[in-house]
């Protein structure tokens, strides 16, 4: 379950990282924003529904990894103690921030570049939520990670 979960939260930060950093970026720089903004829509709705089901699956591997599932105690004890916010925080937080790119602001850009409305503000929203998933992602990976380097944790 541990490879697993590392596995899953790596796969979530580099999808982002791929998709936000690199591939939409390099859409406007070669196609233009008025081919690149359709497509790049595209791929953020993508990102935030993969962002979503990978958190699904992420909160069922964290529970099988709670004390009473069979978990190594140790383990339980790196990935859902924090004296900020917990595993399954980070990883709830990321979902809802998804939640909110797809189904509010992703209608908000729509909605402003059909009616002249503040496509710069509603921009700025999207990118803040897309960064703010990329941190809560982050943050799992490195937690997962320091359990998976662990020795004394199981393979």
């Amino acid at each position: 379950m541990q490879r697993l979960s590392l596995f899953l939260a790596a796969l979530w930060w580099g999808g982002i990282t791929a998709l936000s950093f690199m591939a939409v970026p390099l859409l406007f720089a070669r196609l233009g924003a008025p081919v690149a903004g359709p497509v790049a829509a595209q791929l953020f709705s993508l990102q935030s529904w993969a962002g979503i089901f990978i958190g699904l699956a992420m909160l069922l591997v964290l529970r099988l990894q709670r004390p009473g599932g069979g978990a190594d105690p140790d383990v339980s004890r790196v990935l859902l103690n924090s004296p900020v916010l917990g595993t399954m925080g980070f990883v709830l937080l990321a979902m809802l921030l998804a939640m909110l790119q797809e189904f509010g602001v992703a209608q908000k850009i729509v909605n402003a570049r059909a009616t002249g409305g503040d496509l710069r503000f509603w921009h700025a929203m999207g990118s803040a939520m897309v960064l703010g998933q990329w941190l809560c992602a982050g943050a799992l990976l490195w937690r997962v990670g320091q359990v998976s380097r662990d020795p004394a944790s199981p393979a």
